[in-house]
């Protein structure tokens, strides 16, 4: 890329970013080296900076960061019509995000980018890799995503606490960050509740009693104790709900023991967990001070379960919060439907709690609404034959020898080191022998250990070194053939192909007009995709 005099008629952006995902690629990633990197190119190609941007310790899977959004506003306000990035894994790891980015919104503000180590420039007409990067990115940011659950499981396997916040009674503690110890502020509320159910007050009695005297929630009582926490990211409730109260009388956390694993994030792109059955859970028991006895919690939870309803079925919502009442905004929510054979009906949620007072129903067949989804996303996301072929073919000519081949070859070479060493131990063991310096017993002892490690080496090396590494990238191929073909040609929907195409769904308050025959209802849906800025809106007739 020559400096051309026109160069000075940009307005540059100079975006940093780096998180936890980065860190095993050293000093090179580093806010420093890309901030060096950054201004030297800019110097040398003769672009004017109008601001630097660095978001330093945020993942690139999320599109929610400070100067990234800092950066977006400027662009909006024509500040900026040029945007440089070290590489395109800088710009983020999502890659149906960071193709929105590339291929839709910086053409459309006409804002040039440019990665520098990837070779991009977005006035260059060869651009056509850069979906394919974005790709590779993502499966990095999967895999790193995969090492660090695998981390949070061999944790809570152990009965350590990796939650972000301990629970309402306790508080980390100081000396070890994953063991619980008792709070005292808050324990002596968490022991009056028990008693008071156990006694038989119900949970909204509770409720009652604790927001007659002022007494701070479990979110505002985390708030006094963190002041620089904003409440309102966890919930905008102000007072105790019969809800929180028979959350609590039924965590077995008050007997001293640990559970955890109780949701899964349906994507590590996405904020939206899921709940998980309780034979999934990972329970460990007497990790920490109890708060209540065996007891008064089987008496106290007795009084939640009465009201409890039991589910029936082995019914999975997958729209959940995902579905959104297009007025309030809130989840919808599951209800039971009479229509035979229906699996269930969606509902405004702040209706289902509080009433025609707060919000109308939005009410919406369950089975409908997924028949539009499905139908939208196979609309949308076609692909031809040569299209998903020359896909395959960009991406096995990029993907190298993946993590677990740069492993196996790590081993090899620590194997064939320790190979090398124990030659010159055993080498040493004759000199030694000769010299006096060493009896016969022991250096037939110590040369017969050396051996049995060399053969031992001398067989795993043999293993490792006939293992076809190119019946692993086929096997790569054909995973990714697999994961393709699901998104572009689904035949029914999933938890993981709905939170990776679709942000959410609003739905519209129906109405109902009659003919002559009959009633006749419409319904607005608007479905909003990730990969659009413009929402896929129709109305729904029956």
């Amino acid at each position: 890329m020559t400096a051309q005099p026109e160069n000075a008629r940009y307005s540059a952006a100079l975006y940093m970013r780096l998180s936890k995902d980065d860190e095993g690629a050293g000093e090179s990633a580093s806010i420093t080296a890309q901030r060096k990197m950054l201004r030297a190119f800019a110097k040398k190609n003769h672009f004017p900076v109008y601001d630097e941007y660095v978001d330093d310790g945020i993942s690139g899977t999320t599109f929610e960061r400070p100067d990234f959004k800092r950066m977006l506003q400027d662009i909006e306000e024509k500040k900026i019509n040029m945007v440089i990035t070290k590489d395109l894994s800088r710009l983020g790891r999502d890659y149906i995000l960071a193709g929105k980015y590339t291929e839709i919104y910086f053409p459309s503000k006409k804002v040039r980018y440019i990665a520098i180590n990837d070779g991009y420039d977005s006035d260059s007409p060869y651009t056509d890799i850069v979906p394919f990067k974005n790709v590779i990115n993502e499966m990095y940011a999967r895999d790193t995503s995969k090492k660090i659950r695998s981390a949070f499981i061999t944790l809570m396997q152990e009965g350590a606490f990796v939650g972000a916040f301990a629970p309402y009674g306790y508080k980390r503690d100081p000396q070890d960050k994953h063991r619980l110890i008792v709070d005292e502020g808050s324990a002596k509320i968490v022991q009056e509740i028990f008693r008071c159910a156990a006694n038989g007050m119900l949970p909204v009695q509770i409720a009652r009693l604790l927001n007659d005297r002022n007494i701070p929630t479990p979110i505002q009582y985390r708030r006094l104790m963190n002041p620089t926490m904003n409440a309102e990211d966890f919930t905008k409730r102000r007072g105790w709900t019969s809800s929180t109260i028979t959350k609590m009388l039924q965590n077995i956390v008050y007997l001293g023991h640990m559970a955890q694993g109780k949701t899964t994030k349906v994507s590590f792109k996405s904020n939206i967990s899921v709940s998980n059955p309780m034979e999934d859970w990972y329970i460990v028991e007497n990790t920490h001070d109890p708060l209540v006895s065996k007891e008064i919690f089987d008496m106290a939870s007795r009084r939640s379960k009465q009201r409890t309803c039991e589910k029936k079925g082995q019914f999975n919502n997958l729209f959940s919060g995902i579905a959104k009442c297009a007025d309030c905004g809130r989840n919808m929510s599951t209800v039971g439907t009479r229509k035979k054979g229906a699996t269930a009906n969606l509902t405004c949620g702040k209706y289902k709690l509080y009433g025609a007072g707060e919000c109308s129903n939005h009410f919406i067949d369950y089975d409908t609404l997924y028949e539009i989804v499905l139908s939208s996303i196979r609309e949308l996301v076609q692909l031809s034959e040569q299209d998903k072929t020359e896909i395959l073919h960009q991406v096995q000519k990029r993907v190298q020898n993946n993590s677990a081949q740069a492993q196996k070859e790590k081993e090899i070479a620590a194997l064939k080191k320790r190979s090398c060493e124990l030659d010159a131990l055993i080498e040493k063991l004759y000199e030694d022998y000769v010299q006096g310096l060493l009896n016969i017993e022991r250096m037939e002892k110590m040369l017969n250990k050396y051996e049995a490690q060399s053969k031992a080496i001398a067989e795993q090396l043999n293993a490792l070194q006939k293992d076809n590494v190119q019946g692993e990238k086929e096997n790569s191929l054909r995973k990714l053939k697999k994961l393709l073909d699901k998104i572009i040609n689904p035949t029914v929907l999933s938890s993981e192909l709905i939170y990776r195409l679709i942000d959410h769904i609003e739905i519209g308050q129906g109405t109902y007009q009659k003919t002559n025959s009959q009633k006749i209802k419409k319904q607005s849906i608007k479905i909003f995709f990730r990969f659009s800025g413009t929402p896929v809106t129709g109305t729904y007739t029956k």
